[in-house]
């Protein structure tokens, strides 16, 4: 009887102490966020003795003016895009392959995929850089596109959800006469949002916060991606710190803006991938 009293109290005691640590973990990871966003809004002159002035949005005109970041978000949208949807593609066939046709060398090249997240992009500049040289694709939206537009992680991510749909499903449009494309683009897909929705924000934030192949693979202002024109603000005005918090948070808000949009989709996507090996 004893025992039994006690265990309610433990688990409320766990579920309060796992409570309390969740939290203590969300305030220190949205700290350094919540000081961008409170300094971004202050005046240059609050921040001194004699600070006057209260809360203000100039920051946010000026950095936005001076910063061209208009030109930058509309390059980074059309990278970032552009990249996500060649990637879903790619993942998807490749995935699909991976999970379901049966061939010779099925389990080598899931390992040749697999082996492709622990190598670093950076390791393999050189020879792409020479690659795109050789294609005339430098100083391009080529140069920004075609290095990402197929990853080893989304090909196994998608191969990892795919596993987890039943077959009967696959058979039972085959009986109604889909070939393996009809089944793929009407049965699996469908049925996949989470696991696509998940690569999609993945690769978008990515892309989107993505600073080396802009620096290396283009010169061309025309081609400053957010997180290079960002560089360069900061370059310009690093004692201004309410600008330059204000040009953070330019740059920020519209992937926090599609993380929050898409969170319970991606919860459910990474949660489903690893049910079934």
């Amino acid at each position: 009887m004893d025992n039994d009293r006690k265990k309610p109290k433990l688990d409320y005691f766990l579920a309060s102490l796992s409570l309390f640590l969740l939290l203590l973990g969300a305030f220190v990871v949205l700290l350094p966020l919540g000081v961008v966003f409170l300094t971004s809004f202050t005046s240059p002159t609050a921040l001194g003795e004699s600070a006057q002035k209260g809360w203000t949005f100039v920051n946010y005109q000026d950095a936005w003016q001076r910063g061209e970041f208009l030109l930058a978000f509309a390059n980074s949208t059309l990278v970032a895009l552009a990249v996500t949807g060649l990637q879903i593609i790619t993942s998807a066939l490749a995935g699909y392959a991976l999970a379901r046709l049966k061939f010779r060398g099925r389990q080598a090249l899931l390992l040749i995929v697999l082996a492709t997240l622990v190598i670093p992009f950076q390791l393999l500049v050189i020879p792409i850089f020479l690659v795109l040289k050789w294609g005339h694709l430098i100083n391009t939206y080529g140069a920004l596109i075609l290095p990402t537009a197929v990853s080893g992680f989304g090909i196994f991510l998608l191969r990892q959800y795919f596993l987890t749909i039943p077959v009967e499903l696959e058979e039972a449009a085959a009986i109604d006469g889909a070939n393996r494309a009809q089944i793929l683009w009407r049965v699996m897909l469908p049925l996949s949002r989470p696991a696509l929705v998940t690569l999609f924000l993945f690769t978008f934030i990515g892309e989107w916060n993505d600073l080396f192949k802009p620096l290396v693979f283009t010169t061309k202002p025309q081609l400053r991606t957010v997180q290079l024109a960002l560089a360069e603000f900061q370059e310009q005005y690093t004692n201004n710190w309410p600008l330059l918090m204000a040009a953070v948070a330019i740059a920020t808000i519209p992937v926090i803006l599609l993380f929050l949009v898409g969170q319970r989709q991606f919860i459910r996507g990474i949660a489903a991938t690893g049910i079934k090996n």
